[in-house]
């Protein structure tokens, strides 16, 4: 390496969009490809300083704060999303809202909400390839891979201050359609069961309902019925892992399609049927504000084809 091509000492000015993070993830993200044991050691040395001053890895970032970022070799790092896969692009037309603080888009099944899992990519890795000088773009909730509909995606960090903020104050309304086993009743308008994660033999994840479980509600709403399956709406009031999904099982609703919690052989002869070879789930409609001033955006994902599809051959039946 020649003298010219060596990592120097870098000053980086802190921008408004960056400001209230740690100093510690602001650094992995500045410094992709860098050891987190790497970036920890350059910070308990004091080889990093915020204003000429040293500072503790929980230090929270302002705008206008000088950050010294001392010599570090930042390891080149591979293209992992490969842009011109049809379903990247795809993500592009599945936009169905964006302004200049967030982006809703349309999920498709089967596409996981990040990289991981068996996934060497996923759609915020996808969106950040395809808008590479968007300066932020991070995920505000997440959907199961086999869930689809609306996914939240702010551009600026207030805003996902302020939606996470009312994500936590459950002021934000997202709703379920979800097609589940047997005659759902009418009266039974909320499901509230504590749920927790337990881990099988085989390393799986699985939630169940237990009593030292976190506090869970879910209200449900039948709107259609067919011959032993209902169609219902579903509101998680709380954010737990699969909630939807157990809930309906835990009442005796396993929703169609759902390899974890749905009823197997029922699955089997949809599948046959050529009703439908999927997790019956979609997020349908999202109402949130992106400044507190602001009024309320809703946004609705259309059902898709291969969903709607399924409907329309239960009616005919």
């Amino acid at each position: 390496m020649s003298k010219d091509s060596r990592p120097k000492v870098r000053f980086v000015e802190v921008s408004p969009e960056e400001e209230g993070q740690r100093i510690d993830n602001y650094l992995v993200k500045k410094l992709k490809g860098v050891p987190k044991s790497r970036i920890y050691k350059m910070l308990r040395k004091g080889e990093v300083r915020v204003n000429k001053g040293r500072i503790k890895a929980e230090y929270k970032i302002e705008a206008g704060d000088s950050v010294r970022i001392p010599p570090v070799q930042v390891a080149e790092r591979k293209q992992e999303v490969p842009v011109n896969l049809n379903v990247v692009q795809s993500l592009e037309d599945a936009i169905i809202h964006e302004d200049d603080r967030v982006i809703v888009l349309n999920k498709p099944s089967g596409m996981a909400v990040h990289g991981g899992s068996g996934m060497s990519f996923g759609v915020i890795e996808a969106l950040r390839a395809l808008r590479p000088k968007a300066p932020f773009l991070e995920l505000v909730h997440r959907l199961d891979r086999d869930t689809s509909g609306c996914l939240m995606i702010a551009k600026k960090r207030s805003a996902l201050r302020f939606i996470h903020k009312q994500l936590q104050e459950k002021t934000i309304k997202k709703r379920y359609w979800a097609l589940v086993k047997g005659n759902w009743p009418a009266k039974l308008k909320f499901v509230d069961a504590p749920l927790k994660k337990h881990q099988v033999k085989s390393g799986e994840r699985l939630v169940r309902v237990s009593e030292g479980g976190k506090p869970s509600l879910t209200s449900f709403r039948v709107i259609e019925r067919f011959k032993d399956l209902s169609l219902v709406s579903a509101e998680p009031i709380t954010g737990r892992t699969h909630q939807i999904r157990v809930h309906a099982q835990s009442v005796g609703h396993g929703l169609i399609g759902d390899d974890k919690y749905g009823d197997d052989a029922l699955n089997q002869e949809f599948k046959k049927q050529g009703l439908c070879d999927r997790l019956f789930l979609h997020a349908y409609s999202l109402e949130f504000k992106v400044k507190p001033d602001a009024k309320a955006i809703k946004v609705n994902a259309p059902l898709p084809d291969n969903l709607e599809h399924t409907l329309r051959q239960l009616r005919k039946h």
